[in-house]
């Protein structure tokens, strides 16, 4: 199986950057951001954007994991580290490493609907664009074209690298 390097650490860290300020641009009237990473590599995402932010922004950062089961999320609970109560009236961003047909997002995005927020964003890494549900992602590190057989796969412990397989 031949693997195709599409983001390299130097490009990952590049984009996280960039990211992270277009959130602060975004937020700038939010005293708190929730960073919900989706259990993964999206927590993973999400912490290394909470350093980002608290380094560059003025909000207090709170960086939750959200548990779901990628392939069957109805026959499971979604669960996540911080209490859903603690999400009221805030700024919430939804981080996730690759968004392809949007399920994973869109059934995320429903749990922490389930109470009253000020704002949801989304934040892929990686867009596939190959959606079979309602997902725009408002931060996004690369848009790739790709075959419905190809996949992207992340990896971010040792040397952070995005692979086309």
């Amino acid at each position: 199986m031949m693997k195709t390097l599409v983001l390299d650490e130097k490009k990952i860290n590049q984009k996280l950057d960039r990211i992270a300020y277009e959130i602060v641009e975004n937020n700038f009237d939010a005293e708190n951001l929730y960073l919900v990473g989706i259990k993964g590599n999206g927590f993973e995402i999400a912490k290394e954007l909470g350093k980002r932010l608290e380094d560059i922004g003025q909000q207090k950062i709170e960086v939750c994991e959200l548990t779901i089961d990628k392939k069957k999320p109805l026959e499971h609970d979604i669960t996540t580290s911080m209490s859903m109560e603690k999400f009221d009236n805030q700024a919430i961003i939804l981080i996730d490493d690759v968004i392809n047909s949007g399920r994973t997002m869109q059934y995320a995005l429903m749990k922490l609907l389930e109470r009253p927020t000020k704002r949801v964003k989304t934040v892929a890494l990686v867009d596939r664009k190959h959606r079979n549900f309602p997902i725009r992602c408002d931060y996004v590190g690369l848009t790739l074209s790709t075959t419905l057989q190809d996949r992207i796969e992340v990896t971010l412990d040792g040397e952070k690298k995005a692979y086309l397989v």
